[in-house]
């Protein structure tokens, strides 16, 4: 993405993962931008990173190509006001807001070509889950742009927005269930006689293998599970328990109630 600038709205965990992701591997570092109220959050960024921080978006935005706004819902409207009175007509907003819908966000920037996205914190280390949708006014080289930045730091697919409080339930939140399973599969090592950093290691990297399994083979988790389940073996015998204690249950209300706040929040 030569002779592209990107600027952040936000400098939280979220725009953090996603400066990250994208410093070197997309842009240089002198052509990422962020306003950042909190002063020092700034000079931790701009240490860290060696990115352009300032306190507003006004000092930067006449050399931003792509817009992300990444702040916390409450805040986004204060955001919004701040570009809309700076924004250039041909910069591409994304917005990675929570529950922050389309027509909210067209509404507020009339003139722009806006996409919506859900990205997890898992752009971190280049293996993020990202959904986006795209207003009325983008054009399929918006749409392409998208793909490839997000896409650059993980995975990315195109999505109806009525999907995308789903998303937000499933992968948005998703990376904080399976940091969850991470701990307990340690604890249950632990438990069993494992020393912690073994079975931190161990548990963490069962669940890597796994997903790529899933990923790479295509089949469905089902099949695979079949596979390694031997009769009266260890592996059934952990699934009976899990079964038990409605373990996939508890995960997919999860899934759903994380999905019900991101709907309220939107509201």
């Amino acid at each position: 993405m030569e002779n592209f600038s990107v600027g952040f709205i936000g400098g939280g965990a979220l725009a953090e993962s996603v400066i990250k992701g994208i410093a070197q591997k997309l842009f240089a570092p002198e052509n990422i931008f962020v306003a950042e109220k909190i002063p020092a959050r700034r000079d931790y960024l701009t240490e860290k990173y060696s990115i352009n921080a300032a306190a507003d978006f006004e000092t930067f935005a006449e050399k931003i190509s792509l817009l992300i706004i990444a702040v916390k819902p409450k805040d986004v409207n204060a955001a919004l006001a701040e570009v809309q009175k700076n924004i250039k007509a041909s910069t591409l907003v994304m917005s990675v807001v929570a529950g922050f819908k389309l027509e909210k966000l067209e509404k507020a920037l009339p003139n722009q070509k806006v996409i919506r996205v859900m990205p997890n914190v898992a752009v971190l280390v280049g293996e993020g889950m990202m959904a986006y949708t795209a207003g009325k006014n983008a054009t399929p080289e918006n749409f392409a742009l998208a793909k490839k930045f997000w896409s650059a730091i993980g995975r990315a697919v195109e999505v109806d927005e009525k999907l995308m409080d789903a998303v937000t339930g499933l992968s948005g939140s998703g990376p904080a269930y399976a940091f969850l399973m991470i701990d307990a599969l340690a604890d249950g090592g632990v438990a069993a006689g494992l020393p912690r950093n073994y079975a931190i290691e161990l548990a963490a990297q069962t669940l890597l293998g796994a997903a790529k399994m899933v990923l790479e083979t295509g089949e469905h988790p089902d099949v695979l599970r079949d596979r390694v389940t031997s009769p009266a073996g260890t592996t059934i015998e952990g699934i009976r328990i899990l079964e038990k204690n409605n373990f996939r249950s508890a995960l997919i209300e999860a899934v759903i109630a994380a999905s019900e706040k991101s709907a309220d929040l939107g509201k």
